[in-house]
């Protein structure tokens, strides 16, 4: 039996400037599972992401969270459905200042949490998920690539969220690395048995994360499906993608 929809969007339209990014847009995200987003850089992948938390508002169209469109929201209407996703941006986000501690703990504080002792908590049963632990008093400048990824995770996590969002997650990093992050995603959706939509541009991360797997194509969903069906597609423009070939004449 299939997982229920969780977010369902429908026809979004986005342009920036004279250029249209999303035109029509559909797709459903089911409870529990991961999705992979691909597509081309510039496609609109981390554009739709800042739509699902509001940070843009589509031109036309619905997200449809649990069967309400947010597409209208307020901010204050948007806070209750940002306490349910948590954001990964792609180069971590992390607060340069700030120590790991702090970062980590920054969402809990703007929440409203002053139970310092609960806080510290949090932080360090969170930190110990993402394999993190002994390294909060670092500042962000003092760690390597793959250990900002891990506080950003560990920032988007520390107040469970039901959807957790990544935007290119093994970007930049070495294979080991990113095979470390890719088993930490899986991780997070057995332990917090959360929702995970992913953006990339990595087939290796790609083929070990992803539950369905959606292509991204001129603004509209190209293909959508499970890993086996995008390995056994013949679509050019699929092939093409997956395979590494661009249109380029020698």
């Amino acid at each position: 039996m299939s997982a229920p929809v969780l977010i369902d969007v429908r026809d979004l339209v986005q342009r920036i400037g004279t250029q249209e990014i999303l035109r029509g847009f559909s797709i459903p995200v089911l409870k529990g599972e991961t999705l992979v987003l691909l597509g081309k850089s510039g496609g609109g992948k981390s554009v739709f992401l800042r739509h699902l938390i509001g940070l843009m508002k589509p031109i036309s169209g619905q997200i449809l969270v649990e069967g309400v469109d947010i597409t209208h929201f307020n901010e204050r209407q948007l806070e209750a459905v940002r306490r349910k996703i948590g954001m990964v941006f792609q180069d971590g986000a992390l607060f340069d200042s700030m120590t790991v501690f702090e970062n980590v703990a920054f969402p809990l504080r703007e929440r409203g949490e002053k139970d310092e002792a609960l806080i510290a908590q949090k932080v360090h049963d969170t930190l110990e998920l993402v394999n993190m632990t002994g390294h909060d008093k670092k500042t962000p400048v003092n760690l390597s690539g793959g250990m900002r990824k891990r506080v950003a995770l560990a920032r988007a996590i520390v107040s469970p969220p039901e959807v957790i969002l990544y935007d290119e997650p093994t970007a930049g990093l070495d294979p080991i690395v990113s095979d470390s992050i890719n088993r930490l995603i899986r991780r997070m959706q057995r332990q917090l048995h959360a929702t995970s939509i992913v953006v990339t541009h990595d087939m290796v991360s790609c083929y070990h994360i992803a539950d369905r797997v959606a292509l991204l194509n001129e603004g509209r969903v190209h293909f959508y499906g499970t890993v086996e069906e995008l390995k056994r597609t013949t679509d050019p423009i699929i092939r093409d993608f997956v395979d590494g070939r661009s249109d380029e004449a020698e």
